[in-house]
């Protein structure tokens, strides 16, 4: 989805790059010496944090929903390509724009549900690290599968796209 350096939507484009990825960096560095220390405090001096546990889970949680939307960006998850080995063309695009549909749909499903997930949280009020409303760190969840959602919604329109146009040209 890469757009023309000096257009507004392609320097968007490398602002949000740059977010996601200090957000990971900022994450996992946060990861690594939350519980490397922990660790240090518990094998050394028989003390720890009471809160690090949950934290690290939150870490854990926050990590791997943003390192999925990073993934997303340029259409980097997981897939087992079997069929484009024999699919060119036309063929393969129609397979492109069912995958990606697939996905946009079932994220936005996600996010749906993990909206519904925060909303029960805010209304029981749960909390977390003891004083935290659980509901604002599960953010996460609707906010990261909306926008894998959104960014396969638009992999699915430029698939479409393409395959208009190659009808035309054809």
């Amino acid at each position: 989805m890469t757009r023309a350096r000096g257009s507004l939507l392609g320097r968007l484009e490398r602002v949000g790059r740059l977010a996601e990825d200090a957000l990971l960096v900022t994450l996992l560095t946060g990861l690594i010496l939350l519980s490397a220390g922990q660790i240090l405090l518990r094998n050394f001096f028989n003390i720890g944090f009471i809160w690090s546990d949950e934290a690290l889970r939150m870490l854990v949680l926050w990590l791997a929903v943003v390192g999925a939307v990073a993934a997303s960006r340029s259409d980097k998850h997981i897939n087992i390509a079997v069929l484009d080995r024999f699919l060119r063309g036309r063929l393969k695009t129609g397979k492109d724009i069912l995958i990606h549909a697939f996905t946009a749909v079932i994220c936005g499903v996600v996010a749906w549900y993990g909206l519904a997930f925060v909303r029960t949280s805010h209304e029981f009020g749960d909390v977390l690290l003891g004083q935290v409303p659980a509901w604002i760190p599960q953010l996460v969840l609707p906010v990261g599968f909306g926008l894998i959602c959104y960014r396969y919604a638009l992999f699915t329109w430029a698939d479409t796209m393409r395959l208009f146009r190659a009808e035309k040209a054809g």
